[in-house]
């Protein structure tokens, strides 16, 4: 299909024809010169610093793009720790037996992620796959649990993969056609909550916390609106952040602690949900 069949008929020539024209050009000093090189096309023009604004845009449109496309209205969030391994499975990243022997035991998160992201695409298929789609980071532990959740049913999930200076592949479990990589953690947060009509928190270290706390910063000035926000596990939540300390300090107002519910269970969570929507 012609691009310009997507958003109608043009009489102008369309950029990606020229691209292959470009591409047919005699090979001479001047063509081979980078000047020569449309700018849109050449890479070593767009990763230029005074091009931030650009890449920013553009990191923010192409899924935004897709995933409209799909008719992706809403979305279910799954934040929670890359570390966390499959129940039996090598806790590859534990530096000491007492790390170790936590991550084996948090293990289970990846099992109620995985029920979870099941709930929920279970819920998606009545809207046919436009309502509760999960999304995750695309990456291991409890992300790959929550798109392998959907992939148990058959659901199709997103992953907001990221570049990092130790890789990070997506995993297998992600849709490939809604598999994004982003250069940016500022935008990649952006599309965590643009669509999200629940954000489910679990275990996990700074980047999980990250996420979390820009979610409740959002919701508590009013700049999102009220959605449930879950955190699996109580007893590891409670011990890592105590907002209670904060709500008697005063740096924050003891409403603000509601903002927040606390599950074990995947069916704690879905409950949660389909009492706050009514389903």
């Amino acid at each position: 299909m012609n691009p310009t069949e997507k958003s109608g008929w043009t009489p102008l020539q369309h950029s990606g024809e020229d691209l292959e024209r470009s591409k047919g050009a005699p090979d001479t000093p001047q063509t081979r010169a980078a000047s020569y090189r449309l700018a849109w096309n050449d890479e070593d023009f767009m990763t230029q610093r005074e091009l931030r604004p650009v890449r920013l845009q553009l990191e923010l449109l192409k899924p935004e793009m897709i995933l409209a496309e799909r008719g992706i209205h809403s979305t279910v969030v799954l934040f929670g720790g890359a570390r966390i391994p499959e129940p039996g499975g090598e806790a590859w990243a534990a530096k000491n037996m007492t790390q170790k022997k936590n991550l084996e035991r948090n293990s289970r998160y990846y099992d109620e992620a995985r029920k979870f992201a099941r709930l929920c695409s279970q819920q998606s298929v009545s809207s046919n796959y436009r309502e509760f789609v999960v999304v995750t980071g695309g990456g291991p532990g409890v992300m790959e649990a929550g798109n392998r959740g959907a992939d148990d049913v058959g659901a199709p999930s997103i992953g907001l993969n990221i570049v990092l200076p130790h890789e990070q592949a997506p995993n297998l479990y992600v849709t490939p056609e809604l598999c994004f990589n982003f250069h940016y953690f500022a935008i990649r947060k952006m599309h965590f909550v643009m669509r999200a009509k629940a954000i489910a928190v679990f275990p996990g270290g700074f980047g999980t916390m990250d996420e979390f706390f820009e979610t409740l910063t959002l919701i508590q000035t009013g700049r999102m609106e009220r959605v449930p926000v879950i955190l699996f596990g109580k007893e590891f939540w409670q011990r890592a952040i105590d907002l209670d300390f904060l709500a008697e300090q005063g740096t924050i107002s003891p409403g603000d602690q509601d903002i927040i519910d606390f599950v074990d269970t995947a069916e704690e969570a879905w409950e949660i949900i389909k009492r706050f929507y009514k389903l």
